[in-house]
């Protein structure tokens, strides 16, 4: 039994997943979400790729330094957390095609 090239056959596939990946990729990196802390005293604004973006920290957060701490600290952890909800939904609307068990 011998195997030939065949560009529609599973080279082909992996190709297409590869640039599907990489367009999920894209596509995750510039989604943002904004986690929070505090009632909002404290928000951070982080990408799909898992990059924080940015900090805000409203006046009146400034009163007590382990607070804040703890605030900054629960806001970045929000941030990641729905970075990784929004990665882990493009994954799984790409992956939605494939049998259980394949990816």
């Amino acid at each position: 039994m011998s195997f030939s090239s065949d560009p529609n056959g599973l080279g082909g596939m992996l190709g297409g997943l590869q640039q599907q990946m990489e367009s999920m990729k894209a596509e995750a990196a510039s989604a943002q979400v904004t986690g929070q802390a505090g009632g909002g005293l404290v928000q951070v604004v982080a990408n799909g790729g898992m990059e924080i973006l940015s900090v805000r920290i409203a006046d009146d957060a400034l009163v007590d330094r382990e607070i804040l701490e703890d605030m900054v600290t629960a806001a970045v952890n929000d941030a990641l957390r729905q970075a990784q909800a929004v990665m882990g939904q493009q994954v799984a609307q790409m992956m939605g095609g494939l049998p259980p068990g394949m990816f």
